[in-house]
């Protein structure tokens, strides 16, 4: 492990990431504080769901470091599945196994990581159902559920590891408009916990009314962090402004 500031949860330096040629990560510089909400926004083909999936090393990195908890995931001797079980990420299109239904998708990964026993995991899925609104629902297949239904049982499974760290990759955007409203719910009590979360959307209301920090990202770069009214209401940077006079 490495020497850190004991309040940093995630720091990336210099990350890269390239697909062979098409270079998507320029040259991320971050640092995330534990209970901080980063909010990341920007147009599509930024680079924001690849910097997300670095994370958590879904995405191998080209160079570059990235620490989480004090372990540098981008050191290829690190188990990395043992960092991921503090990490929790929530999908755009859900991931849920539609095979099992919501009870058995909830108590997949702590049953089978031995983090518990299956009624320790039941009476925890209960309890994190109950939390998203979705008690009634634990027999249910996904097939049965609405979309919004499905990002919440999505969401209460990532939190079923009590992870320290939740990521999102854009969560709401296969939702039907109607949707939105009650995964947001979900994500804005889990902030007001303090949570650290790092979330990849284009909700800019989200971000103005959530985040402690607001990043856009722009060809592979950072272009503007600050807080959500410095950078939503109030960008400096050409490109940022341009983006925001498209979706505001």
């Amino acid at each position: 492990m490495e020497e850190r500031d004991n309040n940093v949860k995630i720091h990336v330096s210099n990350l890269k990431k390239s697909f062979d040629k098409l270079e998507v990560l320029k040259d991320i510089n971050i640092d995330i504080n534990e209970g901080e909400v980063v909010v990341v926004i920007g147009p599509s083909g930024s680079g924001k769901s690849t910097f997300l999936r670095c994370l958590n090393r879904l995405e191998h990195l080209t160079s570059g470091k990235v620490v989480i908890d004090g372990y540098d995931i981008s050191d290829e001797k690190i188990n990395i599945n043992k960092v991921r079980e503090h990490i929790g990420m929530v999908f755009q299109h859900f991931n849920l196994f539609n095979n099992l239904n919501v009870m058995g998708n909830m108590i997949l990964a702590p049953t089978e990581l031995k983090k518990s026993t299956k009624e320790e995991a039941k009476t925890r899925a209960m309890a994190l159902l109950d939390r998203v609104g979705l008690a009634d629902k634990a027999e249910y297949f996904p097939e049965q559920l609405s979309g919004g239904q499905k990002q919440r049982v999505a969401i209460a499974r990532a939190l079923a590891m009590s992870p320290d760290i939740m990521l999102f990759d854009e969560p709401t955007s296969a939702l039907d408009p109607e949707m939105v409203g009650e995964v947001l719910a979900v994500m804005k009590k889990l902030a007001s916990e303090g949570m650290t979360m790092v979330v990849v959307t284009h909700e800019i209301g989200f971000a103005r009314e959530v985040a402690s920090r607001v990043v856009f990202m722009d060809d592979g770069y950072i272009v503007e962090e600050g807080t959500p009214d410095e950078v939503i209401n109030n960008p400096q940077n050409q490109r940022t402004i341009d983006f925001l006079s498209k979706v505001l």
